[in-house]
Protein backbone atom coordinates (compact mmCIF):
# COMPACT_ATOMS: atom_id res chain seq x y z
CA UNK A 1 0.00 0.00 0.00
CA UNK A 2 0.80 3.84 -1.00
CA UNK A 3 1.42 5.81 1.97
CA UNK A 4 1.27 9.52 2.33
CA UNK A 5 2.64 11.62 4.86
CA UNK A 6 1.80 15.66 4.57
CA UNK A 7 3.48 18.12 6.26
CA UNK A 8 3.63 22.31 5.87
CA UNK A 9 0.41 23.47 7.14
CA UNK A 10 -0.21 26.47 9.54
CA UNK A 11 -1.74 30.08 10.11
CA UNK A 12 -0.69 32.76 7.76
CA UNK A 13 -2.36 36.04 7.40
CA UNK A 14 -3.94 36.80 4.03
CA UNK A 15 -1.68 37.32 1.33
CA UNK A 16 1.09 35.18 2.92
CA UNK A 17 2.72 32.14 1.71
CA UNK A 18 2.84 28.18 2.52
CA UNK A 19 4.44 24.80 0.92
CA UNK A 20 3.05 22.20 1.62
CA UNK A 21 5.44 18.63 1.63
CA UNK A 22 3.90 15.30 0.57
CA UNK A 23 5.87 12.30 1.18
CA UNK A 24 5.04 9.32 -0.80
CA UNK A 25 6.09 5.33 0.61
CA UNK A 26 5.47 1.95 -0.06
CA UNK A 27 5.95 -0.99 -2.05
CA UNK A 28 3.12 -0.95 -4.12
CA UNK A 29 3.64 0.65 -7.62
CA UNK A 30 5.03 3.89 -7.58
CA UNK A 31 2.03 5.82 -8.45
CA UNK A 32 2.72 8.05 -11.90
CA UNK A 33 0.16 11.17 -10.52
CA UNK A 34 0.11 12.89 -7.33
CA UNK A 35 -2.71 15.17 -6.53
CA UNK A 36 -3.62 18.29 -4.01
CA UNK A 37 -7.08 17.99 -2.42
CA UNK A 38 -8.89 20.77 -0.06
CA UNK A 39 -11.94 20.04 1.81
CA UNK A 40 -13.88 22.70 3.42
CA UNK A 41 -16.01 21.80 6.72
CA UNK A 42 -19.01 19.69 5.20
CA UNK A 43 -18.24 19.42 2.36
CA UNK A 44 -16.71 17.07 -0.47
CA UNK A 45 -12.79 16.94 -1.06
CA UNK A 46 -11.99 19.38 -4.35
CA UNK A 47 -8.88 17.88 -6.24
CA UNK A 48 -7.12 21.42 -6.71
CA UNK A 49 -4.08 20.18 -8.41
CA UNK A 50 -2.09 17.25 -9.57
CA UNK A 51 1.30 16.17 -11.11
CA UNK A 52 2.34 13.53 -13.57
CA UNK A 53 5.47 12.59 -11.78
CA UNK A 54 6.64 11.02 -15.42
CA UNK A 55 6.12 14.04 -17.31
CA UNK A 56 5.75 16.92 -14.97
CA UNK A 57 2.77 18.11 -16.71
CA UNK A 58 0.51 19.86 -14.07
CA UNK A 59 -3.03 20.93 -13.77
CA UNK A 60 -4.50 23.18 -11.58
CA UNK A 61 -8.43 24.32 -10.66
CA UNK A 62 -9.74 27.63 -11.58
CA UNK A 63 -9.51 28.37 -8.09
CA UNK A 64 -5.92 27.86 -7.30
CA UNK A 65 -4.70 29.04 -11.20
CA UNK A 66 -1.29 31.43 -10.77
CA UNK A 67 -1.47 31.29 -6.70
CA UNK A 68 -0.81 27.66 -6.22
CA UNK A 69 2.20 25.17 -7.82
CA UNK A 70 2.86 21.72 -7.65
CA UNK A 71 6.35 20.45 -8.01
CA UNK A 72 7.70 16.65 -7.70
CA UNK A 73 11.16 15.98 -6.27
CA UNK A 74 10.93 12.26 -7.87
CA UNK A 75 14.63 11.59 -5.66
CA UNK A 76 13.20 12.40 -2.42
CA UNK A 77 9.76 11.09 -3.56
CA UNK A 78 8.16 13.91 -2.26
CA UNK A 79 5.47 16.82 -4.26
CA UNK A 80 5.26 19.95 -2.59
CA UNK A 81 2.40 23.10 -3.11
CA UNK A 82 3.91 26.38 -3.03
CA UNK A 83 0.68 28.15 -1.87
CA UNK A 84 1.10 32.41 -2.75
CA UNK A 85 -0.90 35.04 -2.09
CA UNK A 86 -3.17 33.15 0.65
CA UNK A 87 -6.67 34.04 1.09
CA UNK A 88 -9.18 33.71 4.38
CA UNK A 89 -11.30 31.18 1.34
CA UNK A 90 -8.00 29.11 1.18
CA UNK A 91 -8.76 28.33 4.74
CA UNK A 92 -9.44 24.27 4.79
CA UNK A 93 -8.12 20.54 5.49
CA UNK A 94 -5.53 19.87 2.88
CA UNK A 95 -4.91 15.95 1.28
CA UNK A 96 -2.33 14.89 -1.11
CA UNK A 97 -3.33 11.69 -3.12
CA UNK A 98 -1.87 9.06 -5.03
CA UNK A 99 -3.10 7.52 -8.38
CA UNK A 100 -2.02 6.08 -11.74
CA UNK A 101 -4.22 8.51 -13.87
CA UNK A 102 -3.57 11.98 -14.80
CA UNK A 103 -6.86 13.03 -13.80
CA UNK A 104 -8.69 15.83 -11.30
CA UNK A 105 -11.23 13.36 -10.70
CA UNK A 106 -11.22 12.34 -6.96
CA UNK A 107 -12.06 8.55 -7.50
CA UNK A 108 -8.69 8.28 -9.69
CA UNK A 109 -6.54 8.31 -6.52
CA UNK A 110 -7.00 5.46 -3.74
CA UNK A 111 -4.50 6.75 -1.32
CA UNK A 112 -4.78 9.44 0.41
CA UNK A 113 -2.97 10.96 3.27
CA UNK A 114 -4.22 12.45 6.81
CA UNK A 115 -4.52 16.19 5.86
CA UNK A 116 -2.66 18.93 7.00
CA UNK A 117 -4.71 21.76 8.08
CA UNK A 118 -3.91 25.93 6.13
CA UNK A 119 -5.40 28.65 8.24
CA UNK A 120 -5.52 31.93 6.36
CA UNK A 121 -6.80 34.57 8.99
CA UNK A 122 -5.37 38.04 10.46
Amino acid sequence: QVRLVESGGGTVPPGGSLQLSCTVSGDRRRPSSVAWARQFPGKERDMIAVISRLSGSTRYDDSVKGRFTISADNEKNTVYLQMNNLKPEDTAMYFCAAGQAFSRTRNDYPDWGQGTQVTVSS
